[in-house]
């Protein structure tokens, strides 16, 4: 996610009014794959150009946490792309991009032949350092990451490094800095997921029931749904189940469902196929996460619903 862009008046060519709008409405940024941005503990972006270099008119910036300037950082979810953007205390607005090629994962290095990201290609790591309305529509650059440090699901814990980019092939070139701090991330969700061997059909209904039970390793609501199968005198009986529990870490939590035959012909005694999911969003990354399980479970019939 990424800081709306204030409106301004722009006197620029009409390619670079398309670039602003762009960058106005939120659509430059990272690819798909990418976890929501989060603030930042601890961090500072400074940068200044050349004479004749159009994003930084030739002048110099800085912005840092402790001075009270907004910070969001992320990653993409493959370590491949880090995105930072700054919100100025002082009105200012900057994204700043930097990616590895592609099929890489971003690590120490220089990175030379870089061109303007998203629309870097192949083996062209990404660039890009555009803001206050400003922006490249093709630029050439490089940049050194010193250190960097990734989470789960696009936490960005560490970023060093350092930036030089130019604009439309110039030789004026911005250069600059950026330094990302951030806690230690909390675990990523892990779910588990056990399906009993032994249910129930009902003699009254039809029904089939069937049970087991889940684990967390973070307080979540976990849903679980799946299908029953069973095969009896060359009849296909099948029906499907969902449930819903809290689970809290430590030891694991009973769930219970029961799935309605979905024709005519109803749950008997003997053997059937369970497939189950389990499902919970993770509160600390907003990705959902599953377990999956199929087992033969074995139904004892019973004349209660």
């Amino acid at each position: 996610m990424r800081f709306s862009a204030p409106k301004r008046a722009l006197a620029q060519t009409t390619s670079v009014l398309a670039l602003a709008a762009a960058l106005a409405t939120g659509t430059t940024g990272l690819l798909t794959g990418t976890a929501q941005a989060a603030t930042v503990a601890s961090g500072s972006l400074s940068f200044s150009g050349d004479p004749g270099d159009y994003i930084s008119g030739g002048g110099s910036y800085a912005y840092a946490t402790i001075a009270r300037d907004g910070f969001d950082a992320s990653a993409s979810t493959d370590d491949r792309v880090v995105s930072v953007s700054v919100s100025g205390a002082n009105g200012d607005w900057w994204y700043l991009d930097l990616a590895a090629p592609a099929g890489e994962v971003l690590a120490p290095g220089t990175y030379t032949g870089a061109t303007r990201y998203p629309f870097n290609e192949g083996a062209e790591p990404g660039l890009s350092l555009d803001g206050n309305g400003r922006g490249c529509n093709t630029l050439t650059g490089e940049f050194t990451i010193d250190d960097v440090v990734f989470g789960p699901e696009g936490y960005l814990k560490t970023l060093d490094a350092t930036y030089e980019q130019h604009c439309e092939g110039g030789t004026s070139a911005l250069r600059g800095e950026v330094h990302i701090a951030n806690p230690e991330p909390p675990a990523a969700l892990d779910l588990g997921l056990a399906v009993a061997v032994d249910g129930t059909a009902s003699a009254l209904d039809g029904n089939a029931t069937v049970h087991g039970t889940v684990s967390c390793n973070k307080p979540v609501q976990v849903t679980a749904a799946g299908d029953i199968t069973q095969v009896k005198q060359r009849q296909l009986i099948r029906g499907s189940y969902t449930t819903s529990v809290a689970c809290v870490p430590g030891a694991p939590v009973a769930w219970t469902a029961t799935a309605l035959p979905t024709g005519s012909v109803p749950f008997q005694k003997g053997k059937v196929e369970v497939k189950a999911q389990a499902t919970a969003l993770d509160p600390d990354y907003g990705q959902y996460v599953t377990a999956n399980q199929t087992v033969t479970v074995t139904l004892a019939k019973v004349k209660k619903s």
